[in-house]
């Protein structure tokens, strides 16, 4: 995923999804959206955004997200419990 804005990773998918995008007013630390149709994203900062997305999930145990994730591009794998 590629680093923007000092607090989020972004991936473009190689296919769109659906969208019901919206303004959450807020983004949370541990949020996934949908940026369109075939962003993915994953924040790791909380901040006031003027953006829409859709909802995708969330990261419950966000302590220590932003150091994983670290400053630059990395390699994320997503799995469920």
């Amino acid at each position: 995923m590629i680093e923007l804005n000092a607090n989020e990773k972004y991936a473009d998918l190689p296919v769109s999804l659906p969208a019901k995008a919206s303004n959450p007013g807020i983004i949370k630390v541990g949020d996934i959206m949908l940026y369109g149709t075939s962003t993915l994203v994953i924040f790791y900062e909380t901040f006031n955004t003027r953006y829409a997305y859709t909802r995708i999930g969330r990261i419950e145990h966000t302590a220590g997200l932003k150091e994983a994730l670290g400053s630059g591009d990395v390699a994320v794998t997503f799995s469920l419990d």
